[in-house]
């Protein structure tokens, strides 16, 4: 069961005219589609949305239970959310209805924790895949992946294959991608590091400055 609950009103009409008169009366259009059910357009508030999504925690991975007026109440996942570029105020949603019975896929974030023990050596962490694509049931579905990396050392990575996963949840995701690695320091930052001497290169013993002049005639 969807643990948190969106109300919306059938929509009438459809393009930017529509869709600007519902946002200047404070609604947004949204659809809800799935199950082999027609898509249903919808309005509803987009404060209310807002609220859901910050106090569900698992952002656009929160169970919806979404009541469109006159109808039953349906479980729904927010496939996606268009915003303003500037204000960043949401402008549409899609919501896909869901079978609680049924597998989904869905993309969760990776969080790392620990402090690796690399770091200490001066190394440092490098964290290249940030979402996950899993597959589970919907009621799931993980906030997040949290990642141990205080056993890594210099030079050592987390591949998605290496990863405990919740039980039920696979991952979709290629499994030789590295997840968190701990890399030395660039070169150009040890060559910082360096007395300026040996960064640019010692002057050789014995060796005469030449003037312009010298060789011929200026």
């Amino acid at each position: 069961m969807a643990e948190y609950a969106l109300a919306a009103e059938p929509r009438t009409g459809s393009g930017k005219g529509v869709a600007r008169k519902l946002r200047a009366s404070g609604r947004m259009p949204a659809v809800v589609y799935g199950k082999g059910e027609p898509p249903c357009p919808v309005s509803l508030d987009p404060a209310d949305l807002e609220r859901l999504l910050h106090r569900g925690g698992a952002g656009m991975n929160t169970l919806i239970g979404l009541q469109v007026q006159g109808g039953a109440q349906e479980t729904v996942l927010l496939k996606a959310l268009d915003r303003d570029p500037v204000a960043g105020t949401y402008l549409h949603a899609d919501f896909y209805r869901v079978d609680l019975e049924r597998r989904v896929e869905v993309s969760v974030p990776v969080h790392l924790v620990g402090k690796a023990r690399g770091v200490e050596l001066g190394g440092i962490v490098d964290h290249p895949l940030h979402e996950l694509e899993i597959e589970c049931l919907p009621g799931s579905i993980p906030d997040a992946i949290e990642v141990d990396i205080s056993e890594l050392d210099v030079g050592e990575s987390l591949h998605v294959r290496d990863l405990v996963l919740p039980e039920g949840v696979t991952t979709r995701t290629d499994g030789s991608l590295a997840v968190a690695s701990v890399v030395a320091p660039a070169a150009e930052e040890v060559a910082a590091e360096l007395p300026e001497a040996e960064a640019v290169g010692e002057v050789v013993e014995g060796a005469e400055e030449k003037t312009p002049a010298e060789g011929g005639e200026s």
